[in-house]
């Protein structure tokens, strides 16, 4: 089994979650008391928050690019960045570490590609659904098109993940709301709707819409483990 390197902490409880199914799909895999080999580097979400609220994108990738290349040195055999909006600084990661970088957008792209959707919503922080490097990635490798909510519908998104979901509260009048945009995206063609920030899931599931959810840590766990397991 190869291991894992798992860049955290962003926000701490999706990566208890990524924690968790990591463990829970090695289990299901291999029996008995096995469980993931990885190496875990939880970073202060507050110090990233900071940089990313001034749009200091560039001095996060060097933060994350110093973390990924810690995890190398502690024996990592390739990473996984746990968080979808910071997959925007993962080609500093990629140019800095001397190890793969299982991107999330490609982990996701395939499920897409695999169940045959080409025209999804997209739910995620403002950065995911507004800077143009996930939708561009899912469009460019795998085909898929991307609708994104309105401005009024991506600010509450984006700021239910922070003020909410990132600080472990769960809100009815939120998931009802969320329930409200994800039908929205479907009323304009989305055959499927990505979830695309890790923390999401911990509010919304499969009851939640009738198109299906693609559960963007799920998907990247299990490609992680695909690939530990290779």
């Amino acid at each position: 089994m190869r291991t894992i390197g798992v860049i955290g902490g962003m926000s701490w409880e999706s990566t208890a979650v990524y924690y968790r199914r990591l463990n829970e799909e090695v289990r299901a895999a291999l029996g008995a008391f096995h469980s993931a080999k990885l190496v875990l580097y939880s970073v202060d979400f507050q110090e990233i928050e900071r940089m990313q609220m001034a749009g200091d994108w560039l001095t996060a990738g060097d933060l994350l690019a110093a973390t990924a290349c810690a995890l190398e040195a502690a024996g990592a055999d390739f990473l996984i960045l746990a968080t979808n909006t910071m997959h925007k600084v993962a080609s500093t990661i990629e140019r800095r570490a001397g190890i793969p970088l299982l991107h999330i957008v490609d982990a996701t792209g395939a499920a897409l590609r695999a169940a045959g959707f080409t025209r999804v919503g997209l739910l995620g922080t403002r950065f995911v659904m507004e800077d143009g490097f996930y939708a561009e990635r899912l469009q460019a490798r795998y085909g898929v098109d991307v609708i994104v909510p309105d401005a009024a519908a991506r600010a509450f998104v984006h700021r239910v993940i922070y003020d909410e979901l990132c600080l472990g509260i769960l809100r009815e009048d939120s998931r009802a709301h969320y329930r409200r945009v994800i039908a929205d995206l479907v009323a304009q063609g989305a055959q499927a709707v990505v979830l695309g920030c890790t923390e999401i899931p911990m509010l919304i599931g499969a009851d939640d819409a009738r198109v299906p959810l693609f559960d963007t840590t799920d998907i990247h766990v299990r490609a992680a483990i695909a690939k530990a397991l290779e």
